[in-house]
């Protein structure tokens, strides 16, 4: 966002809220107030955004949405990536692995969030499509690593076996591999095997160590310079599309040098 800012002469203000809604609302009130040219908005809950739409309306000030699909644009454009391609990219892989059989548990992030119900649903419908795969464990790690590990030491201490475990991020997985390792257990075709979404740099250094199975590249560079792109052509009055899509890309093993320092 910087980069495409300073690109076109703009400022950019940058303010997170913590994936609290309120604080969120309370930071754009300040925007408007302020008289911004346009505003960027992640949504922190993507259920809930009817207030933003209409303070932005009222306001006559442009609103870009990016990352985070919210339920209702209202007609706002929205730059970012499809959530359910990310699943179906991220679970197929898996499940090739795997041989298209075995026990699946899935980390799912704070649901109230699309890319959360996307991701997971796009990991259901790939398990549907496979006859010996069943889905034995299901539960939200809200996207943390501490509680992506404490979740899976609880599937593992259950006693339930587990073959895959399809996380809707990396840092859900690599808490994940974290208690899988604690527990004793293998990773990999042989034991347990892992994926997540957003190819970060732990992640892809997890994968060059073999604990990774497979991981998709969210193209966060793309997204922001796209969104800050798109506010600066409505500030233009030029037209700008409803949904601008950011493609995912699947990484595995053999391609994690293309990925490294994106």
């Amino acid at each position: 966002m910087k980069t495409a800012a300073d690109a076109q002469g703009a400022e950019l203000v940058v303010v997170s809220a913590d994936e609290k809604s309120d604080v969120q609302l309370s930071q754009i009130e300040n925007f408007i107030s302020q008289k911004v040219d346009a505003i960027l908005v992640l949504p922190q809950s993507t259920d809930d955004v009817a207030a933003i739409n209409e303070k932005a309306t009222a306001a006559k000030i442009p609103l870009v949405y990016v990352n985070r699909r919210p339920a209702d644009q209202a007609g706002f454009p929205y730059v970012g990536s499809d959530s359910l391609v990310s699943g179906v990219l991220e679970m197929t892989e898996l499940a090739k692995l795997a041989g298209g059989k075995g026990n699946v548990a899935i980390l799912s992030g704070d649901l109230s969030q699309e890319a959360a119900q996307l991701r997971t649903q796009g990991c259901k419908d790939v398990i549907a499509k496979n006859p010996e795969m069943k889905l034995v464990k299901e539960a939200t790690g809200k996207w943390q690593r501490d509680l992506g590990q404490s979740v899976t030491e609880n599937w593992l201490s259950s006693g339930e076996e587990i073959n895959v475990i399809c996380a809707n991020n990396d840092e859900m997985a690599l808490g994940a591999i974290n208690a899988i390792k604690a527990a004793g257990k293998t990773l990999g075709a042989d034991g347990i095997l892992v994926g997540g979404v957003d190819a970060t740099g732990d992640a892809l250094a997890a994968m060059k160590a073999g604990d990774l199975a497979v991981t998709v590249f969210q193209d966060a560079g793309g997204q922001g310079g796209g969104a800050v792109d798109a506010a600066i052509k409505l500030i233009k009055g030029e037209t700008v599309e409803e949904t601008i899509d950011v493609p995912y890309v699947l990484v595995t093993p053999d391609k994690v040098s293309e990925f490294e320092g994106k």
